[in-house]
């Protein structure tokens, strides 16, 4: 690759020159900022307060003797701090986010507009009915959507995000097998080995021992395993479709069959929703519950501004015992069903305090009209186009997981191909920052070893998706041509270099400490 000189032409590579460290710390127009805390800013404050008109004395010993230990900013020192960090981030807007299973894509900004309308951004959750009929004919057309998008006659819209999904979906399950007298004999859960790791926790949480499922060689459920695990003390399965490898499981009737045959109830985790959202209804394979990330398949993106939700959509089954509460309408308007009696007597309780998360019900509901049924039908074409082209373009210099047939929604590749370069998943990675791309999802699935699961998602172009594979291809030449250096010390171009994440993680540094001697407060 060719470097661009001062005035802006290419560079040939014999020509490239060592770069010098910086004196100041900064990196061209980026400003090394530090924490808010090391700055000059401890005799001054931003705002002009008028002196108090009382001593505190009433206040008695909760009087502060000493400084309140927080810097003081002016706007602009303040907006500059801000901005500086930012530009340290990775963002959608900024470029390809490519971390598999996480569906990190464009959120549209019409659906931010949405969110803020008055009506939705600034009720309470306390307020007369009567004041919020239109919040709540919202709710109650979104419910109705989730439900015909998945053939499911119930849905339970208030959990927070999907791991509270599979809360409140086996919470549900619990309750429909002690309605029966059954829970006391029905104690397991089958879970696959490549499920998602909340999917085995939230069993244990719910107090059921975890059973684990074996994998075919192809990546999918070995359904010989689950046949032979299947008893009267199973409670149900988890199985996530498509799964966390990239692949739909082609034998989900015969497994929602087994499970059936057998007493118990089918968990679909639902977090992989947008690779067949407008193809194929859950409903139609058997399933009895399952979580809907909104925050991913239906526009806002995990960290997107604000909580998640995760609604779970119940078969005929487990709709009797769905949590409280849920919309209801007749001639004179809308209501909620908020207590555990009456229509709701076997509803297993409540998951949050009040009715769930509204941003993320105007966000999902502005993405699927906005949308209509044909766009959504393409975003899981799209999802599943965009995979498979990554794939196909780099399955000649990085090995896939699986290289049978297509992938869905996220391709997955091994570590098999870096064999015999001394580079790791990890230092790819890292290199990876410098080229000025997030990395991947890393060592996960852990069924596949050095695991680099890479999801484009519907939104990115051909275009951008060719950057992409572009550096992925220099990068991989770079490491089978012998070029260890260049992985071993990246990121070389970051803000910080690589950090020792196994320290971090396990002495973590979670308070600012003032300099000894300092007259800083801590």
């Amino acid at each position: 690759m060719s470097t661009m000189n001062t005035v802006g032409r290419p560079t040939a590579p014999n020509q490239v020159q060592t770069k010098p460290a910086t004196l100041t710390g900064g990196r061209g127009l980026l400003q090394n900022e530090p924490l808010i805390f090391e700055g000059e800013g401890w005799g001054k404050t931003g705002v002009d307060l008028p002196e108090p008109k009382t001593d505190g004395s009433d206040l008695g010993d909760l009087v502060r003797k000493d400084p309140i230990g927080l810097p003081g900013l002016s706007e602009p020192e303040a907006m500059r701090h801000y901005v500086r960090l930012s530009q340290k981030n990775h963002a959608i807007d900024l470029a390809i986010y490519p971390l598999g299973s996480c569906t990190m894509k464009h959120n549209p900004r019409l659906n931010e507009k949405m969110a803020r309308l008055p009506g939705f951004s600034d009720i309470h959750p306390l307020q007369p009915m009567s004041t919020v009929q239109g919040a709540l004919e919202l709710m109650d057309t979104l419910a109705h959507w989730l439900k015909t998008l998945t053939g499911m006659p119930a849905v339970a819209l208030s959990p927070k995000a999907g791991a509270h999904g599979e809360l409140c979906g086996l919470m549900a399950i619990r309750a429909a097998h002690e309605a029966s007298g059954q829970h006391e004999k029905r104690r397991k859960v089958l879970v696959p080995t490549s499920a998602h790791g909340t999917n085995p926790a939230t069993a244990a949480f719910v107090g059921y021992t975890v059973v684990e499922v074996a994998q075919t060689e192809d990546g999918r459920v070995d359904v010989a395993d689950l046949a032979a695990k299947l008893g009267d003390d199973v409670a149900a399965i988890m199985v996530t479709n498509p799964n966390t490898c990239g692949l739909f499981e082609r034998d989900i009737l015969e497994i929602s069959r087994l499970t059936h045959e057998a007493g118990a109830y089918f968990y679909c985790d639902g977090a992989n929703f947008n690779a067949i959202v407008g193809r194929v209804r859950p409903g139609d394979l058997g399933v009895d519950a399952m979580h809907i990330n909104l925050h991913k398949t239906f526009s806002t993106p995990h960290g997107g501004g604000g909580p998640g939700a995760g609604p779970v959509v119940l078969s005929q089954a487990l709709a009797p015992f769905a949590p409280a509460p849920w919309v209801v309408h007749d001639d004179s308007g809308y209501a909620l069903i908020e207590r555990e009696e009456g229509d709701a007597a076997q509803a297993f309780g409540r998951l949050c305090a009040f009715q769930g998360q509204m941003g993320m019900y105007v966000r999902a509901l502005s993405y699927m009209m906005s949308h209509g049924a044909d766009g959504l039908r393409q975003v899981a074409e799209d999802a599943v186009l965009n995979a498979n082209y990554i794939k196909a373009r780099l399955s000649d210099l990085m090995s896939a997981a699986f290289p049978d047939g297509p992938c869905m929604h996220e391709a997955l590749f091994d570590d098999e191909w870096l064999k015999g370069t001394d580079v790791t998943t990890l230092d790819f990675a890292k290199a990876m920052i410098d080229e000025g791309f997030h990395p991947m999802t890393m060592y996960f699935p852990l069924v596949v070893h050095g695991a680099m699961l890479i999801e484009p998602t519907e939104t990115e172009s051909k275009a951008e998706l060719d950057r992409f594979i572009e550096a992925m291809r220099l990068l991989a030449q770079a490491a089978k041509a012998g070029d260890v250096d260049r992985f071993k010390g990246a990121p070389f171009h970051a803000p910080l270099r690589r950090l020792d994440e196994t320290r971090a993680a396990r002495s973590p540094v979670l308070r600012w400490t003032a300099p000894e001697g300092s007259n800083q407060a801590a």
